[in-house]
């Protein structure tokens, strides 16, 4: 345990408590929804769940691959008692005066498979992104940033996407729905992140300057089944 690992930091605790409120919102009150703007139809979570990846950008970014890596886990946590906590009390049975069941399980009953898929595809994106960055930090010497984090976004969702529609929605949707929704959604995401990139350079200026930490990845273990920091 290098004293590195010791290190306190003001904003951490703050970082992972945003990014896990961000992806317990787009998958629980974003996921149901489908919206159309425009002329354009796409799942609503869309439009919320790419800040996590703006989030797990900055925390490779500035705190490293391991610490991140925490803040990942953290949040497949909150979504594995999110799933068991609707299971549970939409499992109970309603009282006769309260007649909004159907509604409750109309927003919160996602199914297993969805959910299931929904945590897996999360995890693997998540750990890709933040692997690609980290490498990429190190390749670039610490320069040229949004090439960092719209790239790793670019896998990371790309890993996402693969997963997630092919496991909640083959078989169920027609071949050809299901590869057009993953690939507006993805291209949706990856858009967001752009569009984003002078947000997280402010972000990750802040965080570097008021922390003091700007980490390379040179020495870490990039082994996802670990929670060492």
């Amino acid at each position: 345990m290098t004293p590195e690992s010791h290190r306190t930091y003001k904003y951490y605790d703050l970082v992972m408590a945003a990014f896990v409120t961000v992806l317990l919102c787009a998958n629980l009150i974003g996921a149901s929804k489908v919206a159309t703007l425009f002329g354009f139809t796409f799942g609503a979570g869309v439009l919320f769940f790419p800040i996590s990846y703006i989030f797990g950008d900055v925390l490779t970014e500035v705190y490293g691959y391991a610490r991140s890596r925490r803040v990942v886990w953290a949040g497949f946590g909150a979504l594995v008692f999110a799933s068991v906590m609707s299971l549970v009390i939409l499992g109970f049975p309603p009282a006769s005066t309260w007649p909004h069941q159907a509604a409750f399980e109309t927003v919160f009953g996602n199914t297993w498979r969805i959910a299931a898929a929904s945590m897996f595809a999360y995890l693997c994106g998540e750990f890709c992104n933040s692997f690609v960055l980290a490498k990429m930090k190190l390749r670039t010497a610490g320069r040229f940033l949004w090439m960092r984090t719209i790239g790793s976004t670019i896998v990371g969702e790309a890993v996402d996407s693969l997963i997630f529609y092919p496991l909640a929605f083959g078989g169920v949707w027609p071949q050809e729905q299901v590869i057009a929704v993953m690939m507006s959604n993805y291209m949706l995401k990856v858009g967001w992140e752009v569009v984003n990139t002078p947000i997280t350079y402010r972000l990750v200026n802040f965080l570097k300057r008021v922390e003091h930490e700007d980490y390379f990845d040179r020495d870490t273990n990039f082994t996802p089944f670990s929670l060492e920091a």
